[in-house]
Parts: C-alpha cells; sequence; structure tokens
C-alpha cells in the first residue's frame, strides 16, 4: 500500500507543477520515461534521493519531502530484507541553483541517492570514488586485456543525450553507464532461438526432423514411423518452445524487476553539499600548461600559463649521444623560446642513452634510447648535474623521469627509481635551490599494475625526494566525459593517504596510446578542452596545481589546441577564454548534481572574480553529458560564453546547461 500511496503523492505534485514528464526528465537529469515510472508507481527506486528530485522540480514543501519519504521507506521495506531504519530526513534546505547564493558549505544529512556520485573528492581515504564504475569492462587504452571497469558518469538518462560526433539521442552517450538508480528498460534477447536447447537434427531412420506431410511416404519406405514416435517429436518441439518462452520471459522479468530487488544493507549515508568548500585562493595562471611535440622553439598562438618539454627532441640520448659530449642545441632553443614567452618550463628526463645501458630494452623512440635505467648512476648524476648547472635560473622545474610505471619507458625497479629521485633531488637543489623537483610520472593508473607500481614508490619514500608528484590524468578513451579523471585523483589521494603522505600534484601527460584515439567532432573538442582544466580546479582539493595538456603542436590526437604553423583551433580559443574568466579569480568551492540541489548530470565550481577593481561572486556551470534545464536565482546578471558573447539575465529565467561550460556572474 505504502507504494501506491508513494506514487499517488509524486502524481498530485507533478499535476500541481504543471510540467510535463518530459520536463521533469530535463530537471532532473532522468528520462521521460523514467519519471513517468516512478509516478504511476510501477517501480520503486532503491535510493530516495531519486523520489527526492522529482519532487523538488514539482515544488515539494519540506513537509511534503518528509511524508514521501516515509513512504519510499515503507514501500522499500516490503521488497528487501528489513534493516536498520534510516534516520528521518531533515527539513530541506532552499534549492540553491545557478546565480543563486554560494554553494552551502555545511553538510546536510539524508537518505543516501545512490544515482548521484558521491563527492569526487573524498574527505576520508576510506570514502568510494567519485565515478563510480559499472559492471562493464574495457580494456585500458595501452594496456590490452586488461578489463579495467570502466568509469561512469551522471547524467546517463537525460534525454537528448549529447555524443561526440554532435549526435544526439535519448539513452546515454557512448562510454557513460546509467546511473543504478535508472529504470532499465526490459530486454529480451537478440535472438530468442538462441535461449532454448537445440533440437536434435534428423537422423537417417529419425522423423523427428520430418515435416507432416511426408511421414506417410516415409512410413511406407519403412523409414521408422510409429505413431509414438511422430508424438514424442511433436512434444519434444513443443517443450522445447515452451522453454523458450519461458527462458525469454524470465529475463525479461528480472530486467523489469531488478530495480525492486536491493542488497539487505541499508542506503549508504546521502550527505549534501559541494565536493569542497576551502578559502579562497588564487586560481594560478600554470594551470594551463602545455606538452610541446615540436623541436622548434616556437610557442603557442594562443594563451598558456607554462610549457613540458617532452617529445620534444630533448630527451637524455639526443642531449648526450656519447659519454662526456653534450648537444644543447635544440634544448637551448626551447628555453629561450619559454622566455620570451614568459612562459615556465618543465624539463623532463628519460630516454637512457645506448652507451648508458647497451643491454637494455629500447624505448619506443627511434633515437635509440633505452627504457633501462643507466648501468652505472655515476652517468645519471653527470646528466642531471649538466642541466641543472646550465639552466640555472632559466628551467623552473624538472621532472625526473617521464613514466616511472610503464615498462615501456622504465624496466628497472623501484629501489632504482627511488635512488635515482633521491640523488637527482639533491644536485638539482645544489645547483639551483629555487627549482621545482617533480618526482617520476606515474601513469597506467586505471590499472593495478600502474597504482601498485606508485604505491611501492611511496613506500620506499620515494616522495620524499621531491616537492611535487607527477601524475598522468586521462580518460580510458578519449571520447569518454573529462570529469571521469576524478575517479583518478580520488585514487592517487587514498593511495597518499595510506602512505601518510599528501603532495603537491601535477598532472604531467597522459596515456601512450593517445595518438592511436579517434578525433572528436569540433564542439566536443571544444567543450572536453576547456573541462580538462576545469578538472584542475575541481580537484583542488587534492592539492592537484597544474594540469599539462597533451599536447601543442601536434596534429594527430583527438584534441588539437593548434599544429605547429597552423592558427588555433576553436578549442584553443575556448580555453584562451577560460583563462581570461579566470585570470585574477579565486576558487571557493566546487559541486556537482543532486547533492548541491541541481540535477545529476550538472557540475558547478563557484569564485569571486575581479571586475572594475571589484570583486564579485560568480560559477562556471556544464554538464557531463546531455542537457539540463537549471533555474537563475537572485542576484545574476550576466551569462558569458566561450565563444565571448554575453546576455544578460535575470531571477527565475530557465537557462539550458549542456557540455558548453557558461560562466554566470552576480551583482558585487
Amino acid at each position: 500500500m505504502s507504494a501506491e500511496k508513494l506514487a499517488e503523492l509524486l502524481s498530485a505534485m507533478k499535476a500541481r507543477s504543471g510540467r510535463t514528464y518530459e520536463a521533469l526528465g530535463r530537471r532532473t537529469g532522468m528520462s521521460r520515461s523514467s519519471v513517468h515510472r516512478y509516478c504511476r508507481g510501477e517501480v520503486v527506486p532503491d535510493s530516495y534521493g531519486t523520489i527526492e528530485r522529482i519532487a523538488r522540480a514539482c515544488g515539494a514543501t519540506p513537509a511534503e519531502l518528509a511524508e514521501l519519504y516515509r513512504h519510499w521507506q515503507a514501500a522499500l521495506a516490503r521488497t528487501t530484507t528489513p534493516a536498520a531504519s534510516a534516520p528521518a530526513p531533515p527539513a530541506p534546505s532552499a534549492t540553491a541553483l545557478p546565480g543563486t547564493a554560494p554553494l552551502p558549505t555545511a553538510p546536510v544529512f539524508a537518505p543516501h541517492e545512490n544515482a548521484s556520485p558521491a563527492p569526487l573528492v573524498s574527505p576520508t581515504p576510506s570514502a568510494p570514488p567519485a565515478l563510480p564504475a559499472t559492471a562493464e569492462t574495457r580494456d585500458t587504452p595501452g594496456t590490452p586485456g586488461t578489463g579495467t571497469p570502466r568509469a561512469t558518469a551522471p547524467g546517463a538518462t537525460v534525454a537528448g543525450t549529447e555524443r561526440p560526433g554532435g549526435t544526439a539521442s535519448a539513452g546515454a552517450a557512448p562510454g557513460i553507464a546509467s546511473p543504478r538508480s535508472a529504470e532499465p528498460e526490459a530486454v529480451a534477447p537478440a535472438n530468442a532461438a538462441a535461449s532454448a536447447p537445440e533440437e536434435p537434427r534428423a537422423k537417417p531412420g529419425d522423423n523427428r526432423g520430418d515435416k507432416p506431410g511426408d511421414r506417410a511416404g516415409k512410413r511406407g519406405r519403412g523409414v521408422g514411423g510409429t505413431r509414438a514416435s511422430r508424438v514424442g517429436g511433436r512434444h519434444w518441439r513443443r517443450y522445447a518452445l515452451v522453454g523458450a518462452v519461458l527462458v525469454v520471459a524470465g529475463l525479461t522479468f528480472l530486467a523489469v524487476a531488478r530495480p525492486l530487488i536491493s542488497d539487505t544493507r541499508p542506503p549508504a549515508q546521502w550527505v549534501t553539499g559541494p565536493a569542497w568548500t576551502l578559502p579562497a585562493a588564487p586560481v594560478p595562471s600554470t594551470l594551463f600548461g602545455v606538452t610541446l611535440n615540436s623541436a622548434t622553439g616556437a610557442m603557442p598562438a594562443f594563451r598558456v600559463g607554462a610549457v613540458r618539454l617532452w617529445d620534444s627532441e630533448t630527451r637524455w640520448a639526443q642531449i648526450q649521444p656519447r659519454r662526456g659530449e653534450y648537444d644543447w642545441t635544440v634544448l637551448d632553443r626551447q628555453v629561450s623560446g619559454a622566455e620570451r614567452a614568459e612562459l615556465p618550463a618543465l624539463f623532463v628526463m628519460g630516454g637512457t642513452p645506448a652507451w648508458a645501458s647497451p643491454d637494455g630494452p629500447a624505448a619506443p623512440y627511434p633515437d635509440g634510447s633505452r627504457a633501462a635505467p643507466p648501468d652505472d648512476l655515476v652517468d645519471w648524476d653527470a646528466f642531471v648535474r649538466s642541466v641543472a648547472q646550465r639552466y640555472r635560473g632559466r628551467i623552473e622545474a624538472y621532472e625526473l623521469w617521464v613514466l616511472g610505471n610503464d615498462r615501456r619507458f622504465y624496466t628497472g625497479s623501484a629501489e632504482t627509481l627511488v635512488e635515482m629521485t633521491r640523488r637527482a633531488n639533491a644536485i638539482i637543489k645544489d645547483a639551483d635551490p629555487e627549482a621545482t623537483v617533480v618526482c617520476p610520472g606515474m601513469g597506467l593508473l586505471w590499472t593495478e599494475e600502474g597504482r601498485s607500481a606508485l604505491r611501492r614508490f611511496a613506500e620506499l619514500h620515494g616522495y620524499d625526494h621531491c616537492d611535487v608528484a607527477g601524475i598522468k590524468l586521462y580518460q580510458r578513451t578519449a571520447s569518454d566525459p573529462p570529469e571521469t579523471m576524478l575517479e583518478l585523483t580520488a585514487t592517487v589521494d587514498r593511495e597518499f593517504h595510506r602512505a601518510g603522505i599528501h603532495p603537491r600534484l601535477w598532472n604531467t601527460g597522459t596515456t601512450y596510446s593517445i595518438p592511436l584515439e579517434g578525433p572528436l567532432d569540433d564542439i566536443t573538442a571544444r567543450n572536453y578542452a576547456v573541462r580538462f582544466f576545469l578538472v584542475g580546479v575541481y580537484a583542488r582539493k587534492v592539492n592537484l596545481e597544474r594540469m599539462y595538456f597533451y599536447n601543442w603542436g601536434g596534429s594527430k590526437i583527438p584534441i588539437v589546441l593548434q599544429a605547429e604553423g597552423g592558427t588555433p583551433t576553436r578549442a584553443a580559443l575556448a580555453v584562451e577564454q577560460a583563462q581570461r574568466w579566470l585570470a585574477h579569480a579565486e576558487s571557493l568551492a566546487c559541486g556537482n548534481g543532486t547533492a548541491i540541489n541541481l540535477p545529476e548530470n550538472v557540475w558547478r565550481c563557484d569564485f569571486t572574480v575581479l571586475d572594475g577593481g571589484r570583486r564579485r561572486p560568480a560559477e562556471i556551470v556544464w554538464t557531463s553529458t546531455g542537457t539540463a534545464e537549471i533555474t537563475i536565482g537572485p542576484k545574476a546578471e550576466r551569462v558569458r560564453r566561450l565563444d565571448g558573447s554575453g546576455t544578460p539575465v535575470q531571477q527565475g529565467d530557465t537557462l539550458v546547461a549542456n557540455g558548453e561550460p557558461i560562466m554566470i556572474e552576480h551583482a558585487p
């Protein structure tokens, strides 16, 4: 009876609001059909947050929300093993949508909403990853056969999901699994006959495969044909057909009933509020970095904040082709170009010369460099000292190996890598005390292999010998939303917490297989490029300071910012516009989805921006997939877009958010 009462209350609220199922779907980040099923009582979701989002979109009062919770809890109890009762929900706070007051800072406790991911930056190391994985597995790029669970992003059931390539359709975008609370459609097997036992083939002397009209003739020819055998053949086919129907019906029932089936554990605690709220801190211009894929000394023709020297003909083997001999031509050109552009340079070490490790396996480059460490670390010391002394005060930072946990780039032991790090740090600090030392980059973080190598480096106290930890953030595939990278930042934060350390983080690269990924369409490339850097803002809570986009100068990658010799792409110009927005800005908070009273596919970061010598509140809002309707609150004055345009807004206006980040400015 509780389920019927729950549906009755929801339907009444929906009717009172005057909104259609489709409109409610847009506002809640669900499909129209899912909202319809919940309001009709066909399904009881296993998380109260689903009910709460619909009710809030209909204008429910705090008392109505509490009543809905009581009926939801009773309805759910009828379909699950009794468990500890969840606490009654508190009186809901006023809806905080873009254009309203800043994100709430005090956590409010309410029933758990499984459809909405937990804050992506966990306040404790035991918290689960922000973007939960689905049962679906997919090989990690560049690591065939790993079968790593694929990260999900919220908002997969939004109608009109925006897909890479510019097409739109209802349902989830490629690479995005539907939230757990979304109602799955019943799906029968593609070939129902495949679900039934295979009927034995007719053999000579066996009439089970005969057509009815053939039996008399075959009896006359003496091909075995008693009435009993004929009846048995008919019964066999009949039983097989019935079996197939039962199998299909059973699968269909399970698909439809699954949302009604819950495990015996009570729902996890539901916490509202942003992923983090911290004292205001400047957004550094160096957040917007790029890795140079060029050896000419040319720099980007659009605004960036830092450059990284790798794939720029500056590997160790290229600088020191023979013991005691150095060729500084290319590195001098690169460093001088960065100085002219007033861009801090990060020099990356890697690619041992063949003379220093004759028997070492080759690195993936045509210059004969090795993936092994040098046979004698004295050669390493000499190279590090020569670079640090030559470029003292000119190179800002040194990354001590390009990828320390990928055997394509490093095949030595973790102990040797820690020792190389210790020695290099001492040498660099002696030559240039102001230089920043970045520990060897750690990639393959979607795999246990990559995580265990990072863990081992930390256990051996490798991070005691550098100022910054280098990590490689990337999506599993280029078409996945950039926000999925936040699962990696949460993973790294947990590993560091276990090791008892919390170093500064720089994202210094991507996956080796990135050139093999397909290109993105123009709009998706633009949006993803900007959101790549917004991930850096969102991960401020875990000490992430810089994002080096891979790459600048190249054209055989999914997102091209500028091919060397060409003009900046639309994506590059959008990144430049985002930097204008955040020049002299201070970040305050970031949050996502229903925890901050927004549809589950909506992301938001709050700032103060400098305007005419005065600071004013502003926020950047976007969706990870699809679209969502949000309502403009008081004090909002203008919406700014990546093409440089702006439009005035006022309280009560409805805004359709999508994958393009927009800035909403408030009155000072």
